[in-house]
């Protein structure tokens, strides 16, 4: 969304999608709807340049609300980021979580906006010094848990445009 001129235009077109296909269409925040990243990669820059700061506060307090993730019929779930550094975590303690404010450097809402897959199990730090790294059995352990099928995340960008990995549940 922060990557490039046009990245309120970006923006507000999601929105009128949402709008317009409101049970179709499903937005999930992600690490760069944070204020922190949209001061480095330029998003608080163009939003004043184009318009001014009480634009960009008002797009901060937007990106605030919008979920964390999403459940797709009852069996998919989508996130920008990936999974936690315990094994209990549940639908219900995500759906409390408070996302109507900045993320911290730690916590579930941290994990859910910066963690990564890796190949082996169990959980390794993160290579962007933030998050975690998680494995396949990870991945299954919460899928079971929570009585999900598939997880579908966006935090990376993958040759093709997407890539199956953790024994197809991810």
């Amino acid at each position: 969304m922060d990557r490039g001129s046009f990245s309120i235009e970006i923006i507000l077109t999601l929105f009128a999608f949402k709008v317009l296909y409101p049970n179709a269409f499903y937005l999930s925040r992600g690490n760069h709807e944070t204020d922190n990243m949209n001061k480095v990669y330029g998003f608080e820059g163009e939003a004043k340049a184009k318009y001014s700061d009480k634009a960009f506060q008002f797009f901060s307090e937007i990106f605030n609300t919008i979920p964390l993730a999403n459940v797709i019929g009852g069996k998919i779930f989508v996130v920008h980021g990936g999974l936690f550094s315990r094994d209990d975590v549940t639908l219900d303690e995500i759906r409390k979580i408070d996302r109507f404010r900045q993320p911290g450097s730690e916590g579930l809402m941290c994990e859910l906006l910066w963690s990564d897959p890796c190949e082996t199990n169990g959980r390794l730090p993160s290579k962007r010094g933030i998050g975690i790294q998680f494995g396949p059995d990870v991945t299954e352990n919460f899928l079971k848990s929570n009585g999900l099928d598939l997880l579908i995340r966006s935090h990376e960008v993958r040759e093709n445009g997407y890539a199956i990995e953790h024994n197809g549940k991810w």
